[in-house]
């Protein structure tokens, strides 16, 4: 069983900067592949980054790219998404999830791929 805690949402202004940080519990956090999605009100669950439990390994949609990074510190068990640039059209609900994944180094891109989720933290970027 994996515990996930999003923190680090908040309101922030076009062309700023905001990180998210993902605490998850459980001492195998490192055989985790993990993905930030994002859900604003009307609209499907979006993948924004996804990471391997290696960390060697990343994706991120053109709608992010050059914009979002995704990073883990398996010591900390904390994944986190540094989020530059952003933009009116970031405004969502930020979600964490986590795959178990110790047999395969690679990353998850579908929301129904993921075991576990986090609560969300909400991003408000204003125009």
């Amino acid at each position: 069983q994996v515990q996930l805690v999003e923190s680090g949402g908040g309101l922030v202004q076009a062309g700023g900067s905001q990180r998210l940080s993902c605490a998850a519990s459980g001492r195998t956090f490192s055989s985790y592949a993990m993905g930030w999605f994002r859900q604003a009100p009307g609209k499907e669950r979006e993948l924004v980054a996804a990471i391997s439990w290696t960390g060697s390994i990343t994706y991120y949609p053109d709608a992010v790219k050059g914009r979002f990074t995704i990073s883990r510190d398996n010591a900390k068990n904390t994944v986190y998404l540094q989020m530059n640039s952003l933009k009116p059209e970031d405004t969502a609900a930020y979600y964490c999830a986590a795959k178990y994944s110790r047999g395969y180094i690679g990353t998850y891109l579908r929301p129904n791929e993921y075991d576990y989720w986090g609560q969300g933290t909400q991003v408000t970027v204003s125009s």
